[in-house]
């Protein structure tokens, strides 16, 4: 039933957070200090987000109302309404007309429902990290490559030489985006060479523990994490399932079937944009069961100890195993997957099964096909027996080879 003025005005705070709703995802939040706060639910390309519409009453319900109604014109026109009142606050806030702060974020809007959610996210926090707080007020069309270089150095300075040839890639998309829409000439990001200003890319594997004896103890210093719970777990689970950290971090309950013993990633939040298929051990059941009496009333299987409907940190887990007496170049979140890959390789698992249970991007050159469910009976019994042997590892029990077992 639609929300009424008198409803509003009489509206008692209670303990907890309440939410009274209007319809069309309006909806009126009043917190346990009285506050009432306008906030608008909606879904961008499958993503559940919130928007907040001002304060009641000084919004008053004919205007939240309103509000709402052009947020979702926004979205009809393909447009996330949060990304657009971020340009107009850049823009509000002084950075006249076509800045690069402005037409950056213009550029991350229209591109965003075409990407994976660890993707969207790596983007726009390096844009806003490391471009925006030096370029983001210049007006674009003034920007030349001195200007850009700045930007690089900045990053390569702190010893972050990958993350620096990743912005460049995305400052010089920013200005081919403007250049295509008349808001500046030319792209100066292609007049730098990068090998003129940053040393060689050093190519190296994530860093990963994958001697047994010292798996079996990275394994026991996880059970005894004395952390958050939700980490823990997040941790027991990683080890047992290595799928890449985004991918674990934004796991969502919808898309485990207990009963199928597997977890279907969607193909948006995989890095080769294919649904992926996990078969669930016992192991990672019981430990998906332990988590779920904790957060399986929410969205997220690992939430944001912050709150606020978001994921657990991309840092957490590398936190977690720097608490744990882990260097970064010992082990990673992304080391569970360098693990597994190394371990299951040399107990002679056949490494077309390894492969397709990695998400790695094998194709076939002929049909150029992706098979999600590809070599999936031997990867269910692969993945019960890699299990089987982090349980003897971390006992310390002695192992034997798996060669030919999941065959």
């Amino acid at each position: 039933m639609p929300l009424t003025d008198t409803a509003i005005r009489n509206a008692k705070p209670s303990v907890k957070p309440a939410r009274l709703f209007d319809g069309g995802g309006l909806y009126l939040e009043v917190s346990p200090a009285g506050g009432k706060l306008w906030r608008l639910k909606y879904r961008f390309h499958g993503k559940e987000k919130r928007l907040a519409l001002g304060a009641y009453p000084a919004t008053s319900l004919a205007s939240a109302r309103q509000k709402r109604d052009e947020a979702r014109t926004l979205l009809a026109d393909g447009t996330d309404p949060s990304e657009q009142r971020k340009a107009a606050k850049a823009s509000r806030a002084g950075l006249a007309g076509n800045t690069f702060e402005v037409i950056g974020r213009e550029w991350y809007a229209k591109i965003a429902p075409t990407l994976a959610d660890t993707t969207k996210e790596k983007i726009i926090r390096r844009l806003e990290v490391d471009a925006f707080p030096v370029i983001g007020n210049r007006p674009i069309a003034s920007l030349v490559a001195a200007d850009l270089i700045r930007v690089i150095e900045r990053i390569e300075q702190r010893g972050s030489v990958d993350i620096a040839r990743r912005v460049h890639n995305y400052i010089g998309r920013v200005f081919r985006y403007a250049v295509g829409r008349g808001l500046t000439t030319r792209d100066p990001s292609r007049d730098i060479e990068l090998k003129d200003i940053l040393p060689p890319a050093d190519v190296k594997h994530h860093a990963s523990v994958t001697e047994p004896k010292a798996v079996g103890g990275l394994l026991r210093g996880i059970d005894g994490f004395t952390g958050a719970f939700t980490t823990r777990c997040a941790l027991r689970l990683a080890a047992l399932v290595f799928v890449r950290p985004g991918e674990l971090r934004h796991a969502e309950w919808t898309e485990f079937d207990f009963d199928k013993a597997e977890w279907r990633i969607p193909a948006g939040k995989m890095k080769m944009k294919e649904q992926h298929i996990v078969p669930l051990s016992a192991q990672a059941i019981a430990v998906l069961r332990e988590i779920q009496t904790l957060t399986g009333r929410g969205r997220y299987v690992f939430p944001s100890e912050r709150g606020e409907g978001r994921p657990m940190s991309e840092n957490t887990i590398n936190g977690a195993l720097r608490r744990l007496g882990y260097i970064k170049n010992e082990m990673t979140g992304h080391g569970f997957r360098s693990m597994a890959s190394t371990l299951l390789h040399e107990l002679g698992l056949p490494h077309a099964v390894i492969e397709r249970q990695l998400a790695h991007g094998e194709r076939n050159k002929v049909s150029a096909a992706y098979n999600f469910a590809e070599h999936l009976p031997e990867r269910r019994k692969m993945m019960q027996q890699w299990a089987d042997y982090l349980e003897k590892l971390k006992t310390g029990a002695q192992v034997i080879p798996l060669h030919g077992n999941a065959a």
